[in-house]
């Protein structure tokens, strides 16, 4: 029985298991998310965000102690470098783990884990603000009328592009006239 063993071997010997974890900490952290089985996700979780609330303080100490972890200088400034910045407001939680199906060979539960900040997907979605309306006994025929006026005013809009497009073609022809006939005096004189 494994009363009390936190830890997830993962089939490893402790060596292996440690260097397994620094690497895939070090490919997360360059690469930002990567693709792995559902267990070492799990245990990679536990060994990267106590690195991650380490790099929220650029110390001498603690680039040391995230240093002793993933032995790797470029990977160490990147992580202090462009990661802190980002996750510093962050109390937590800075991976998201999400199942992506079973691996065909052997039927493991795969899954991506990337940092949270810089999923571009769920951070530059912005909710969109929507304004309930009451319903009324004239509410149709208001909704049709403003219909009505957003399409003419787009076909007005659509009207004016037109003619700047136009404006805009035609003057490039009137500077080339203008051009060829400069030309032709200085040849006269």
């Amino acid at each position: 029985m494994r009363h009390g063993n936190k830890v997830n071997k993962l089939g490893r010997k402790s060596a292996h298991r440690k260097a397994m974890l620094s690497n895939m900490a070090c490919s997360l952290i360059q690469h930002k998310s990567i693709n792995t089985t559902l267990a070492k996700a799990k245990a990679l979780r536990g060994y990267v965000e106590p690195l991650l609330t380490k790099s929220k303080t650029d110390s001498t100490h603690s680039r040391r102690t995230v240093f002793s972890y993933l032995q790797n200088k470029e990977i160490v400034s990147e992580l202090f470098r462009d990661v802190a910045p980002k996750i510093a407001t962050r109390e937590g939680g800075y991976t998201r783990i999400i199942r992506t199906g079973y691996r065909l060979g052997d039927n493991a539960e795969m899954c991506m884990i990337e940092l949270v900040d810089f999923n571009a997907i769920y951070t530059n979605e912005k909710a969109k603000k929507t304004t309930r309306r009451s319903k009324r006994a004239g509410g149709k025929k208001e909704d049709e009328t403003t219909v009505v006026d957003s399409v003419e005013e787009t076909a007005v809009s659509e009207e004016v592009v037109e003619n700047e497009v136009t404006t805009e073609m035609e003057e490039p022809t009137t500077e080339t006239e203008e051009n060829t006939s400069s030309d032709e005096e200085t040849e006269v004189k």
